[in-house]
This record gives structure tokens, C-alpha cells and sequence, in this order.
């Protein structure tokens, strides 16, 4: 890519670092752990993140997942953790209680939250084999000591990154036939939501490891004073195969899984890691790089993949050569980690599609589909629906009872044809009609392939590629050249802003217009000299189609009480589309309005604002925002697809999309109604002739830690009064 191609990125760059601020949201996820789980059942989750202070719900895109919400715990204070630890002394003596409403509320606490629902006498840890069960009191009492122990296990004063801190606990519920693959899940709190992050719907059984601690920040020259200790059993699992693995890798860790495989079998191992949490923003590369190894029984590496094609997460294809034990190994490629790095491993004889042939078809056309991959004898792959519209959608392969990967197939209107051998060089072209998309595959390394068309004194023409957008590893050059050999436009990559999880633009686009009357040649060729069945590309050769998409970030809408947010649009502007488009949501729901607004001709970017007259709203609604512009005489309307503004290693900045652009009204004065009513403080619990050295706002202060701590049911009556009555008794009038 030479240094002026490079300018249109570098503005892109500067034009979102400039804005990401005011398009920033308080309430953030950063990462959501199991990341996913089987169809038809029931499991914890946990996720870390900030601003997530009165958590009331959480959302999963789609059908048929269901989520639970246990419990939020914030980052306390050193008072506050020392005001727990007293209570946590006392509650440990022989003859302590807890109070009559506490031990109602404490005897039906799911306790622990992080290991999902679980007998109470059992989350006590006290029941009794051969005595009499244990009272509702002792039940309450021991699940406050838990409590408190596992505040204390997950507390870190030197996070190594605070934005992780917060956690929510929450329970989700698959239905047996909800669709396998991809989700979205947020959480949502009485003062906004978060972004959403990758929760996935696993097909066959599922283990999870212990969840990890926020991991401490590391000092320099000392970073091995930041990595955990493990005990060995957290260090290897045995499974059963077929089985989805999930885990968390901290700082210099290896992660072991066992497994007994037979000979014959044909084993797919299949990591997601980069595709769970897609950009982190504080690291090189900007994303968790996985690396796998299989070894034997006598500890010999018979497989190791870092990435499958261009992809960053790594897949295994191995025929098992004879019974026996088999290991699987998970790392991090430069030996990273942190609560963030969450992966999913599936092991299985399951289908994987590698590639399909062709890469995309003509609206309203029967097309044949060839697919490559892994254990697909007996699969079958069906093209999209009929209804479906232009663009790119996601496909899979059905064999027996499994669902494969998805790939994507792009549709479009424009007439068709296969490439066609030999056409190597000008003189062998493959003669083709504008409009055309022409499907083809690099055949062998150092494959060119060249089209012939006729053009006009004048006429503009496009040639663009669609490949690796469309999952294929092929890194396409055009040139466009004349009758005489002369080249009149080349490109090699082209930076398409839509493409949000792509980092490696490796699609080619030339819009050019032609000097004279006469024949030109479109050569394409792949770059690296690759070649083989997946190496398929689209070629688009027509006049130029004038058109746009939208994104709308963020990619939800928190709106204060009788007030008004705003959004900010962007236009992703195609084949020399400069015109205005005027933008606006549609069909807003009663009590939300918004005036609309013009994109401008030529620009790029464009602020959007929603009103509303409402105090607040429970659950957040749905949101669509369209565009519309005038070309050609026509009226185009394109839906906004939301996103998230996200930095990528320090710099580089990417549109993801999301599924839903939700919206919520919320009180921001909103404070949690009172669960729990004091008794009275008791002239005995006063104490005496104490030294009165605490301010107003101390006290105010810590009466607030306080009361926060009691309505969280952490402090019993008895031990709320008497530090309350120590604290007033200190002020200094």
C-alpha cells in the first residue's frame, strides 16, 4: 500500500479519535465469562466491567436464551473493607446470630452466585450428615461468612485494569432448541447500558474453569509477581469428548485438557478467542492470539495451529492415528493473560466448512454451492431464503444433528458468469459484458486471470473484489490495462470502513475513467502467490453503482428523564456517491420523538439527536434508524447498522457492528428503594467517653458506606447500630 493510499485511513483514524468521547457510554462489559453454553441448559456466568452500579437486568439477542440476574458487586473502599472484616470476626465466634428479617433473606440467598443455583443448606456448608439439620439461622450465618470471604477472594486493590472491577453475577437458561452460534449480551442498569459482547449457543456438552480474579497489575522487571498460583488440578481437566472447553488465560499460563480418542476418528478442534472478544484496546496484537498444540500419550506434538487461513483463532483437523490419551494445550502466542482473555474450545467429530465455490449468486437464480471442510460426507448446505436481500448472509452445513460453522454468501442483482481457464494474459482474455460479476479461484500459485470489456472515450468504470469479506483467504491486486499494455489504474488493498472485524483490507478496488474508445484488460491476481479451492474472489466490473451504508454509534441510547441523547452517524459512501442523505428513526416508540437531520453532500459524519418526555423506562426498546438519499432519480433507504466505536493496539480504530440498537429512559437521580428497616439504636449499644474526631461529611460519608453495605444485606442489625452509634458518637460539634 503506498503512502497516499494510506491517507483515507489515517483521516478515517483521526475523525473517530476525535469524536469516540462524545460517543462514549458509562455502562461497559469488557468481558463476559463462560462465554457461551450448551442448548438446553441452565449455567452462572460472570462479567466484568464499570459504571455498572444498580444492574437490574440483562438481554441476550435472539430467541430462545434466557438471563437471570444474581447479584452485583461493586469495588469497596478500605473502610468499607475493614468494616467487613470486623463483621466477619464477629460473625465467626461461637455464640454470634444474625437478626430475624436478615435470616429470611439470607436463608433463600443463592449462595454461591458464581456456581450457579445450588441446594441453601449446601451453600451453607454446613449440612449435617448424622445430627439434626442446621436452623435457618445457622443457614443465614454461614452464607454471610461466604459471602463476605468471596467479596474478600475477589477483591483486587491493583487491578491491571480497573474497567474490569465491577462484577455481576447472572444465571442463563438455554432452550434445547435454541439456534447454535452467535449472541449478544448486555447488561442493563437503572442508569443506562453497557455495549453488548460475543455469548455464544454451544451444541454439545460444556465445561467451565474456576473464573478468574481480576488480575493484578504488573511492575515492571517484576511481572512474574503478577502472575497466579494454580494448583496442578486447575492446570489440566479431563473431558469427554464431544465437548466445548471454556477458560480464562492469566499472565504466562498453559491450559491442559485430556481426553481419551480413538483411532479413525476425524477431530475437529475449533478455538474461538479473537472472534470472542474481537479488539483490546491496551495490547499488541489488539486481541487474545491463541495457540494450540495436541500431543500424544508420549508427550510428542502430533498437531499445532496459532490461526487457520487468515483468521487469528486457530483450528485443528486431526485423524486420530491410534487409541490412546491425548492432550490439548492452550496458550496465549507472547504469553499475555488477564480475566478479559476468555476462551471456547469444541473437540468433536463435527462439521467445519473451510470454503464454499461459489462466494456469492444473482437475486432470484438457482446456484449450485461446492463446500470444502471437514467431516461434511453427509452434510448439506442450503443457500440463503429466497426473501433475502443484497448483501452478504451467513450460511452452514447440517450433518445428522450438528449445525457447522457459518460462512458468509453474498447475493447481488447484477448479472453473473464463472471464470474461465485458460486467461492468463491479454491475448487468452476472457471476454465479458459490463455489468458482470465474475466468480472465480486462484488455481495455482501465480495465477492471473484477465477479463476483457469494451469501453468508451470517457466512461467510468469499476473493477472491485470481494474475497476476503466474504471469508476468503484470497489478497487480490487489480490493474486495469489498455489495448496497448499500458496500465491505467492498479490497487492492491482498499480500506472499506463496513468491514468492522476485518484488519487486514486486502480486497482490491479501482474506479477509473477511461481515455478512448477501445478494449481494456482487467488483470487479477494473488498477491502472496497463494492458490487452491478456498482462494475464490468476486470480481465486480461495471459502470460505477452509486450508494452508501450507515453505522450508528454507539450502539445503544441512554436517555436522562425528560431529556434528550444524541448518536452520531456514519457514512460509509460507495462508487462516488457524494450526495445528502437525510437521516431519521423509524417508527419510534410513544414518547420518544427526534426532528431528524441531513447528512450533507460529501460528508462523512452527521449528529443525530432523540428526545423524550418520559421519566424513566423498565426494560429498554429497540430502536431503527434509516437514511435516505436520492440517486440516479431513485430514493435509496438503508438501515443504520449500530456499532461500537473500538480501538484496536493503542491506535487503530474499527466500526463493530452490533445486532439491536437498544434505548432506555433512566432517572439519574435513581436510588435503590430500602429492603431493610434498622431497629432502633439502644442507649446501651451508645458508647462512652469516646473522642469526638470526625467531621460532618466523615460521618455523612460513612453512614452512607454503611446503610449501602446493610441493604446489600452484608452487616447484621446488631453490628450496623453499634458502628453507627460509635461513628455519631465521634462527631465533633
Amino acid at each position: 500500500m503506498s503512502k497516499y493510499q494510506r491517507l483515507p485511513i489515517l483521516g478515517f483514524v483521526i475523525l473517530m479519535t476525535a469524536t469516540s468521547s462524545a460517543w462514549a457510554r458509562n455502562q461497559y462489559i469488557g468481558y463476559v465469562y463462560p462465554a457461551g453454553g450448551q442448548q438446553g441448559t441452565t449455567f452462572p456466568i460472570r462479567l466484568g466491567g464499570q459504571k455498572l452500579i444498580h444492574a437490574s437486568d440483562l438481554v441476550v439477542s435472539g430467541e430462545g436464551v434466557s438471563v437471570r440476574l444474581i447479584n452485583y458487586q461493586r469495588v469497596l473502599n478500605n473502610q468499607e473493607m475493614a468494616m467487613l472484616r470486623q463483621q466477619l470476626n464477629e460473625l465467626k465466634k461461637k455464640n454470634s446470630t444474625v437478626g430475624e428479617v436478615m435470616t429470611a433473606k439470607m436463608a433463600w440467598f443463592e449462595f454461591p452466585a458464581f456456581i450457579g443455583p445450588i441446594d441453601v443448606l449446601k451453600a451453607g456448608g454446613i449440612v449435617a450428615k448424622d445430627g439434626p439439620a442446621p436452623t435457618e439461622k445457622e443457614v443465614a450465618k454461614q452464607n454471610l461468612i461466604k459471602r463476605i470471604q468471596r467479596l474478600f477472594a475477589d477483591d483486587n486493590r491493583n487491578p491491571a485494569v480497573r474497567a474490569h472491577s465491577e462484577l455481576v453475577y447472572a444465571e442463563v437458561t438455554i432452550a434445547p432448541d435454541a439456534k447454535p452460534g452467535r449472541r449478544e449480551i448486555r447488561v442493563i442498569t437503572k442508569r443506562g447500558i453497557s455495549n453488548a459482547m460475543s455469548f455464544y449457543v454451544g451444541q454439545v456438552p460444556e465445561v467451565a474453569r474456576k473464573s478468574m480474579k481480576t488480575c493484578t497489575r504488573s511492575v515492571l522487571g517484576k511481572e512474574y509477581l503478577a502472575q497466579r498460583k494454580r494448583p496442578p488440578a486447575e492446570v489440566e481437566m479431563q473431558i469427554t469428548l464431544p465437548c466445548t472447553m471454556n477458560g480464562q488465560i492469566a499472565p504466562g499460563e498453559v491450559n491442559r485438557y485430556r481426553f481419551q480418542a480413538s483411532k479413525g476418528q476425524r477431530l475437529l478442534i475449533s478455538a474461538k478467542a479473537r472472534e470472542v472478544n474481537p479488539y483490546i484496546a491496551d495490547g499488541v496484537p489488539g486481541w487474545f492470539q491463541a495457540v494450540i498444540r495436541l500431543h500424544d500419550s508420549n508427550d510428542k506434538e502430533v498437531a499445532y495451529n496459532d490461526d487457520f487461513l487468515f483468521h487469528p483463532d486457530p483450528v485443528i483437523h486431526f485423524e486420530v492415528p491410534k487409541d490412546g490419551e491425548y492432550v490439548l494445550t492452550i496458550n496465549e502466542a507472547l504469553f499475555r493473560g488477564r480475566e478479559d482473555f476468555v476462551y471456547r474450545i469444541t473437540v468433536g467429530e463435527l462439521p467445519f466448512v473451510t470454503s464454499i465455490f461459489p462466494l456469492g449468486g444473482r437475486i432470484g437464480e438457482p446456484v449450485k454451492i461446492e463446500m470444502n471442510g471437514w467431516n461434511l460426507e453427509k452434510a448439506t448446505l442450503s443457500p440463503p431464503s429466497k426473501d433475502a436481500k443484497p448483501g452478504a448472509h451467513l450460511i452452514s452445513a447440517t450433518a445428522g444433528n450438528f449445525i457447522s460453522n457459518s460462512v458468509p454468501f453474498a447475493l447481488d442483482t447484477l448479472p453473473e458468469c464463472l471464470e474461465q481457464e485458460s486467461n492468463d494474459e491479454p491475448s487468452k482474455a476472457q471476454k465479458v459484458k459490463l455489468p458482470i460479476i465474475i466468480n472465480g479461484k486462484a488455481d495455482r500459485p501465480g495465477d492471473w486471470d484477465v477479463f476483457e470489456v469494451e469501453g468508451k472515450a470517457g466512461q467510468t468504470i469499476v473493477a472491485e473484489v470481494h474475497a476476503r469479506r466474504l471469508g476468503s483467504p484470497f489478497d487480490s491486486f487489480v490493474k486495469v490495462t489498455s489495448a496497448d499494455g499500458k496500465i491505467i489504474a492498479l490497487n492492491d488493498d482498499h480500506h472499506d470502513a463496513a468491514s468492522g472485524l476485518n484488519t487486514d483490507h486486502a480486497d482490491s478496488y479501482v474506479m477509473v475513467k477511461l481515455p478512448a474508445d477501445g478494449k481494456y484488460f482487467i488483470h487479477l491476481g494473488e498477491t502472496r502467490r497463494h492458490a487452491g479451492k478456498a482462494y475464490a474472489y468476486r470480481l465486480r466490473i461495471s459502470e460505477p453503482r452509486p450508494d452508501y451504508e450507515l453505522r450508528v454509534i454507539p450502539s445503544r441510547i441512554c436517555i436522562r428523564s425528560k431529556s434528550a441523547a444524541s448518536v452520531r452517524v456514519f457514512a460509509i459512501r460507495k462508487d462516488g456517491f457524494h450526495g445528502p442523505i437525510k437521516l431519521n428513526f423509524k417508527d419510534l416508540p410513544e414518547g420518544l420523538k427526534s426532528s431528524g437531520t441531513t447528512l450533507r453532500a460529501k460528508k462523512k459524519l452527521a449528529g443525530l439527536s432523540v428526545k423524550t418526555n418520559l421519566t424513566e423506562v423498565e426494560q429498554p426498546v429497540n430502536l431503527t434508524l434509516v437514511g435516505s438519499a436520492t440517486i440516479g432519480g431513485q430514493e435509496i433507504i438503508h438501515e443504520a447498522v449500530p456499532a461500537e466505536d473500538r480501538m484496536q493496539a493503542f491506535l487503530w480504530r474499527h466500526l463493530l457492528t452490533a445486532a439491536d440498537l437498544p434505548a432506555l429512559v433512566h432517572n439519574p437521580s435513581y436510588q435503590p428503594p430500602a429492603e431493610r428497616i434498622r431497629p432502633p439504636i439502644r442507649n446501651e449499644d451508645r458508647p462512652k467517653n469516646v473522642t469526638r474526631n470526625l467531621t460532618k461529611n466523615s460521618v455523612d460519608r460513612r453512614l452512607r458506606e454503611i446503610e449501602s453495605l446493610y441493604q446489600n444485606w452484608f452487616l447484621t442489625d446488631k453490628f450496623a447500630n453499634r458502628i453507627i452509634a460509635d461513628i455519631e458518637a465521634r462527631l465533633i460539634k
